[in-house]
């Protein structure tokens, strides 16, 4: 990375940690701060506009990254059970999550999907349940979920007529009219609040029907939810579920907190499948739109389901650990094996999968047809995931180059997460052959390539020596108690909502992170809401290609 320009240093301000300089020093320090600002002012009238200044990588310690929200996990009730779902059956699957291991492993979440409603309401317009279905009604299963130390979600769709009207699954359930909460957004939500529920799916099956648009509807569902957290102090995790239809990943973030990037990962009366689970993979790497604390989500897991295997299942778990995907189990608890439950459970996989950097992985090499490359930046420095898979109907050694990864070709560590053994110290790169249809899953630790690190605020030009995807760490502060919004444009492309923590004091700086798509050379870099200070980092492995998922804009 290299700027086209550099701006010249600001006016003169005193230093109180230095000795005060010579009259004649201060003197020529001033006539260089006006000979910047004459130059300024041409560069405006001619058209240049603002420049960015950029600070060589070594001047100063980088502020610390901080610890952004990780991806939810937990287990969904519609992969196996459909709509076939009452108070018992949930309550045994909660048992089950935690007896397995599952909860204390990280998955938090139990979310009821569809089933649990079939549309009724009074005559205010409140949600009404069936009390034998759900005896104590719905904050009763909340509070047992509480009780366990775990969370609890739950559903609706974002038009007049959910997913039940069109689609009563399993066959023979009746049709439920009415099961969707267009027109009750604010009162639904702040009742699924009431209730005490964490989070809520929102299903888009009304919405197509109707020809509602995704991004406004989800705008204003998301608004619903923030006026119903005014009035009851619980915010809902919120999921969006359109199935990619409306490209999510342009408008998402800061609308929702994870969003579909595909249709399901599998249907009622099917068998996991590996052609399903690639296809969903594939649609949900969108990277420019994971960041702090927001989501691409390819679907459930299948891991465990009736008709998949150990094999199908660590490779399964792989790819949603690179891609930092949410880990939301869909199998029966209460009929897991141990293979399964450890499968689900391996600490070194879910620590790739929830690293608090919270970026997405990408494509960085593909050799030869088939033989594939992703890395993610793991927090700290020189720290990375890396995955091979092998997409060929053959064994086939794979190589990882550490140059590929933003490394530099120095000795790195090498680990296998899925046997959690190291595997040795390697310059240059790393090869192992990985059977046909798998996938090994590894961390590196090597060390970092060297960046460019821009100061200012507004726009900043960036250049990029190749096209296609770069590490940005954003410097900011915030002294408040909770995250603020800001956002980041790159020229013409959609503006990201970026969350940006709590540091702690208004003195206190640090880090969060974003992958940029840019353009080979001059690039304008737009932030506003806090950060300062950006610096830009190449990826050299992905060969000037913009790797990026189906259907991006």
């Amino acid at each position: 990375m290299r700027v086209a320009l550099r701006r010249l240093p600001r006016l003169f301000r005193p230093d109180p940690s230095r000795p005060r300089s010579r009259p004649r020093s201060r003197l020529r320090h001033l006539a260089g701060a006006l000979l910047s600002v004459l130059l300024s002012v041409l560069l405006t009238s001619t058209g240049v506009g603002a420049v960015a200044y950029a600070a060589p990588s070594a001047a100063a310690a980088p502020a610390p990254q901080i610890d952004v929200p990780a991806a939810p996990m937990g287990w969904a009730s519609w992969n196996s059970l459909a709509s076939q779902i009452d108070y018992d059956t949930i309550k045994a699957q909660v048992d089950a999550l935690v007896s397995s291991g599952m909860a204390e492993a990280g998955y938090e979440y139990v979310n009821i999907d569809e089933g649990w409603w079939w549309g009724t309401r009074d005559s205010k317009g409140n949600i009404t349940v069936d009390t034998q279905q759900w005896p104590g009604g719905m904050k009763a299963i909340a509070d047992y979920i509480h009780s366990k130390g775990l969370k609890a979600g739950i559903y609706t769709d974002a038009g007049k007529n959910g997913c039940g009207y069109f689609y009563p699954t399993p066959p023979g359930t009746p049709p439920a009219p009415g099961s969707g909460s267009e027109g009750h957004y604010e009162q639904d939500l702040r009742a699924f609040q009431e209730w005490g529920f964490d989070y809520v799916k929102v299903d888009w099956c009304g919405g197509q029907d109707e020809g509602l648009d995704q991004e406004a509807t989800y705008r204003a569902i998301s608004e619903a939810n923030k006026a119903a957290t005014a009035a009851t102090g619980r915010r809902l995790v919120l999921s969006l579920c359109e199935w990619g239809s409306g490209r999510p990943w342009n408008w998402a973030p800061g609308v929702g907190d994870l969003w579909r990037t595909s249709t399901d990962i599998i249907y009622w009366g099917q068998t996991p499948s590996a052609t399903a689970m690639l296809s969903n993979f594939d649609h949900g790497l969108h990277p420019t739109a994971q960041h702090t604390g927001y989501y691409n989500d390819p679907d459930m897991l299948m891991v465990g389901m009736k008709g998949s295997n150990a094999t199908l299942d660590r490779t399964h778990m792989s790819l949603w650990a690179i891609s930092g995907a949410p880990l939301l189990a869909g199998n029966d608890l209460t009929t897991m094996t141990r293979e399964t439950a450890a499968n689900l459970t391996n600490p070194e996989v879910i620590a790739v999968d929830q690293d608090p950097r919270g970026l997405q992985g990408v494509k960085v090499a593909e050799d030869a047809a088939g033989l594939q490359v992703y890395a993610k930046v793991l927090s700290g420095t020189g720290k990375r995931a890396v995955l091979l898979l092998n997409r060929t109907s053959a064994a086939k050694p794979i190589t990882a180059r550490w140059t590929d990864l933003g490394l530099t070709g120095a000795a790195a560590s090498v680990r296998d997460v899925w046997k959690r053994a190291p595997v040795g110290t390697h310059s240059g790169g790393y090869t192992a052959t990985v059977p046909p249809g798998e996938a090994m899953l590894l961390t590196v630790s090597g060390t970092e390539a060297p960046g460019t690190t821009y100061q200012g605020t507004g726009s900043l030009t960036v250049t990029a020596e190749t096209a296609g995807l770069k590490l940005a760490d954003l410097t900011y502060a915030n002294g408040g108690t909770a995250p603020r919004t800001a956002t980041l444009r790159v020229g013409g492309q959609y503006a990201t909502t970026l969350a940006l923590p709590p540091t702690g004091s208004a003195s206190a700086r640090r880090t969060v992170s974003v992958l940029l798509s840019l353009a080979k050379g001059a690039n304008t870099v737009t932030l506003s809401g806090g950060p300062d200070t950006i610096t830009v980092q190449d990826l050299p492995g992905t060969d000037g290609v913009r790797i990026t998922g189906q259907n991006q804009r």
